[in-house]
């Protein structure tokens, strides 16, 4: 989804997903996967930081619940639960998690 004044972050994330998909088919027939994680939004120290910089804490932080189609902030611990089954998943290659 693309958010006004963000071209640059949106680039970069479609630029992410096609080089997954290249190195995905470039490297298969070596037993190399790659896949992406795309999450929303996640807790994490620089977001803490930002929506701290915003003034309004509370504010900011209902802002950026308002924008994640679940209604919440991930956690790390869901994204890292991702990347474990993709380190063991030998048959998936080529795709990109939202």
């Amino acid at each position: 989804k693309g958010v006004p004044n963000r071209f640059a972050y949106g680039v970069t994330k479609a630029a992410v997903i096609g080089l997954t998909k290249s190195i995905a088919g470039d490297y298969v027939a070596k037993g190399v996967r790659c896949n992406a994680i795309c999450p929303g939004t996640v807790e994490s120290p620089s977001l803490q930081g930002r929506m701290q910089a915003q003034g309004d804490y509370e504010a900011a932080h209902a802002a950026f619940i308002a924008r994640q189609p679940m209604g919440r902030i991930g956690t790390p611990e869901e994204i890292a639960d991702l990347a474990v089954y993709l380190a063991g998943a030998t048959y998936t290659t080529g795709q990109a998690y939202n």
